[in-house]
């Protein structure tokens, strides 16, 4: 399983703030993290690239 957290996170959506990749990541309608760890949530690079084709489609790989 490859899991991503915020850092990840903020490359995966053009380098955003730290700030704002947790806003993103903490809307409803953002994919639930698979855990959450003492450095912080983690979530499914999967997952997480359907999200930014959603909603962020000129972000999305290839």
């Amino acid at each position: 399983m490859d899991l991503v957290g915020v850092s990840e996170i903020r490359e995966m959506l053009g380098n955003v703030s730290r700030q704002r990749a947790s806003v993103i990541a903490n809307q409803r309608n953002f994919p639930e993290p698979v855990a959450v760890l003492a450095m912080g949530k983690v979530w499914r690079r999967s997952d997480v690239v359907a999200w930014i084709r959603e909603h962020r489609p000129e972000l999305a790989e290839g």
